[in-house]
């Protein structure tokens, strides 16, 4: 028991730093992007800035609402951020004890159970803004949530295992080279699952203030804040694991989690934000029925 407890230790110590150095990948990034040098005081070259900033907000003073729903608005934060630290449980090693076995169950699971932390935090922050943005969030998660759903059983019906360790030794080749376009439209769904550009409804900052978060500040923000970010490395990781047939704990899996990772930050520096019936439109119209015929088609070839 100590050990098992010591390992969920370690491994939510170790994804709390990789958020954090993540952050700074994220703003140097898109600093060299935009021709400027980004965070470069605090430290060689601006390493410490995400301790820096974490103190800061940190030791800012949290927002009291005068609202009657003030124990939904301080536990919406807390239940994002241990939504996203759960998904974490699904990690594929042969070194682990306490994981989930049916984990892309699991996983799927947790993603939809995110949503509804976000659609309190709007409610209970008692602002139109904020209602605004969770709700925006509502209708995105459910939408691309049936085809990041279907893609993913696609793949288990090729492996015959609802575990994600089964993926590591079950395939001699990565499945991106013989379904290129559905891993395309996973890593889509993935970005709109995390709300991240362009699928930013629910944080769109020149609509919405600040979207769902718009009346969080300190401890609060960093709460989403680490969320978000923790969803984007897991939504890296779980690609490497499904399309790229890693070994177990070898280099290139963490080489392609930060190469996914990257992409992430790379179409926010690139795409602008979708209008949002055409967002609908991309869900219902084109990923729907591209992931439901690759679903048969799979079936098939597994009966075959």
């Amino acid at each position: 028991m100590f050990y098992n407890l010591m390992k969920l230790t370690i491994l939510f110590i170790c994804i709390l730093l990789s958020v954090a150095f993540f952050t700074l990948l994220e703003r140097k990034s898109l600093s060299y992007i935009q021709k400027r040098k980004g965070p470069n005081k605090l430290g060689f070259k601006g390493v410490l800035q995400p301790f820096s900033d974490a103190i800061k907000l940190l030791s800012k003073e949290t927002l009291v609402l005068n609202s009657p729903h003030q124990l939904v608005y301080f536990m919406s934060p807390c239940s994002v951020l241990l939504v996203s630290m759960l998904l974490w449980l699904s990690f594929p090693s042969t070194l682990g004890s306490m994981e989930v076995h049916l984990s892309i169950i699991f996983v799927l699971c947790c993603l939809s159970a995110s949503v509804y932390p976000t659609l309190s935090a709007g409610w209970a922050s008692n602002s139109k803004y904020a209602m605004l943005g969770s709700l925006r969030a509502v209708a995105q998660t459910i939408s691309y949530e049936v085809s990041f759903a279907i893609i993913t059983l696609s793949l288990v019906a090729l492996s015959s295992s609802f575990n994600t360790f089964s993926f590591l030794f079950s395939f001699t080749f990565p499945i991106l080279s013989i379904s290129p376009i559905l891993a395309i439209l996973w890593l889509t769904s993935a970005m709109a699952e995390t709300n991240r550009t362009p699928f930013d409804f629910s944080e769109g900052e020149s609509e919405l203030v600040s979207g769902f978060n718009t009346e969080y500040a300190a401890s609060g923000f960093v709460l989403f804040f680490l969320a978000e970010y923790s969803s984007i490395l897991f939504m890296s990781f779980l690609f490497s694991v499904l399309f790229l047939n890693p070994n177990d704990l070898n280099s290139l899996l963490t080489l392609w989690t930060l190469l996914l990772a990257f992409t992430f930050i790379w179409v926010r520096a690139t795409l602008p934000r979708l209008r949002y019936d055409k967002l609908m439109a991309l869900a219902w119209k084109i990923f729907l029925p591209i992931s439901i015929s690759a679903l048969l088609f799979f079936f098939v070839l597994k009966t075959t």
